[in-house]
């Protein structure tokens, strides 16, 4: 029978806050990629001063032309970034929008708009804190004060901060300018925003239906019942009032990404999803109705100059060279660059570039003086002249040009590789730590080195694998290790005789393929 008393609950354990706070991280590597970059600001003042940010490691400044980088974002909450901006005026006020708005299923979500005063010593968050991704900033070109902000909203979810937003005071107050009608702005949100150079009362943004589930992604009418939502808007008075743009666009269109011309700013260009005709496949790199689109008068008439937009969800970014609208640079699998307006593009400036391309950064004024031409070339159309600094941003950090992307520098001193998964075994002296990396394949390395120069790079190891995920290490053979990477992708390798073996169970023939996750859990046992 009860005795009417309780019996004394467990103790839990109390770690005290005196121990944690002496804890210090150490970097063990490995130093081999720079992580997913979103986003890259040039200073327009001091052009070797930029700002990188990454899709979860916050952001990173060089004042060296990318020599050495120093985090300035760690001390906030979030640190997924979708947008940077530097105020035009006063390269000092810089504009950060957290959030990445690239639509992964492991892209992280923010907590509004940040803004400094100082180059980033301070920050401010300054609202629109349920925003969660943003793809773009942009501020007046004269009034530091004044800024644009593209807010996609919730990515797993309906509701939150959505549309386009205008502060006029710094970010005390925003307003909310250009939104989907009810019930759609639930799902719809900005996806990018420009401001016309030579105008800022003309402004053009793009509206952007989405939204993820834990078995699907479905965008644009898809997300919308079918209702043509999304597209083009323009504004002239400063985002007061709003027309959809039309003349030649498709309908039905996903995601979109902008583009003005600084020499000629009455060129627009777009590279535009359209589910018009038919969706196709996420790994099709031309679309039946979207691509490339043109205008030549501030957006009343489009011309579609090339059907190419490989997966848009996740890149949809397009560049003019400030000096030469000719040049046309596309981010997608790879950099891809046109020299005739967009009608054609090739990759071939992307030799031993990270592929998965996001961010793109074009210093003006960086044109080379003409030369005179060769006697054999003299029949031969001149070179295009264009900005020759270029800045790129991919799934494996920032690299930079100086001949307008015909040979690449990786800046690659950001310790911000983005671990997916990561383990430990209990190999003696020292243990060692396994994970797999975003797009970077799965690793092992020692947790210390007996030698006073530390872990260097050398003691690390690629094990398998493209998106890497998790790592078991056999109990029984120190030097096997199984790796999974996405979907469901398994080998077993052995180190000490360089053996690697493709294990992912496959059905049998005429039985449908097993649906395994994008980064399906890989669970060892240490029984037999």
């Amino acid at each position: 029978m009860s005795s009417g008393t309780s019996s004394p609950q467990p103790t839990v354990p109390q770690l005290p806050d005196v121990l944690l706070k002496n804890l210090k991280a150490r970097a063990i590597g490995p130093a081999v990629m720079g992580g997913r970059i979103s986003d890259i600001a040039i200073d327009p003042r001091n052009p070797f001063v930029f700002y990188v940010g990454l899709a979860h490691g916050g952001v990173f400044k060089t004042s060296d032309n990318g020599v050495s980088f120093d985090p300035i974002f760690d001390k906030q909450p979030a640190l997924s970034i979708g947008a940077i901006a530097i105020a035009p005026s006063d390269s000092d006020v810089i504009w950060v929008g957290t959030g990445e708005a690239n639509d992964r299923n492991s892209s992280g979500w923010g907590n509004g708009v940040y803004r400094s005063n100082d180059g980033g010593e301070n920050w401010q968050n300054v609202g629109l804190k349920d925003s969660r991704a943003i793809g773009r900033i942009v501020v007046d070109p004269r009034k530091p004060e004044v800024a644009y902000v593209a807010a996609s909203g919730h990515l797993w979810a309906d509701g939150g901060e959505r549309g386009l937003f205008k502060t006029t005071d710094g970010g005390k107050t925003w307003k909310l300018i250009l939104q989907a009608p009810s019930p759609h702005n639930a799902r719809t949100g900005c996806c990018d925003v420009l401001i016309d150079p030579s105008n800022s009362e003309i402004v053009y943004a793009a509206l952007y239906a989405r939204q993820r589930t834990p078995w699907s992604f479905f965008s644009g009418p898809d997300a919308t019942n079918g209702e043509d939502i999304g597209g083009i808007f323009k504004s002239t008075n400063g985002g007061g009032s709003w027309k959809k743009l039309a003349g030649g666009l498709p309908s039905q269109t996903g995601r979109i990404g902008l583009a003005i011309s600084a020499s000629n700013p009455k060129i627009v260009m777009a590279v535009v999803q359209s589910y018009e005709g038919g969706s196709g496949q996420l790994t099709d790199l031309r679309s039946k109705s979207g691509g490339v689109f043109r205008s030549e008068d501030g957006g009343e008439k489009w011309t579609r100059t090339s059907a190419i937009d490989p997966r848009p969800f996740y890149f949809s970014q397009i560049r003019i060279d400030p000096a030469n609208d000719q040049r046309v640079y596309l981010l997608a699998f790879a950099l891809l660059v046109s020299d005739d307006a967009g009608k054609n593009f090739r990759e071939d400036l992307s030799e031993k570039v990270h592929p998965d391309c996001h961010a793109f950064a074009i210093q003006p004024g960086t044109v080379p003086p003409p030369k005179p031409p060769k006697p054999e070339d003299k029949n031969k159309p001149p070179k295009p002249l264009v900005c020759q600094r270029v800045l790129l941003g991919t799934d494996g950090g920032v690299y930079q040009s100086f001949a307008a992307g015909k040979g690449w520098n990786h800046l690659n001193s950001i310790p911000a590789g983005e671990f997916y998964r990561i383990t430990l075994d209990d190999a003696k002296p020292y243990f060692r730590i396994a994970g797999g990396l975003q797009d970077n394949e799965n690793w092992v390395g020692p947790s210390a080195v007996p030698s006073k120069e530390g872990i260097r790079n050398s003691d690390w190891t690629a094990l398998a694998g493209g998106d890497g995920f998790y790592v078991v290490f056999d109990p029984n053979d120190r030097d096997t290790f199984y790796a999974e990477s996405q979907q469901g992708e398994v080998h077993r390798i052995n180190l000490r005789n360089g053996e690697l073996r493709r294990l992912r169970p496959e059905p049998v023939e005429g039985a449908p393929r097993y649906r395994f996750h994008w980064n399906s859990p890989l669970i060892g046992s240490r029984h037999k």
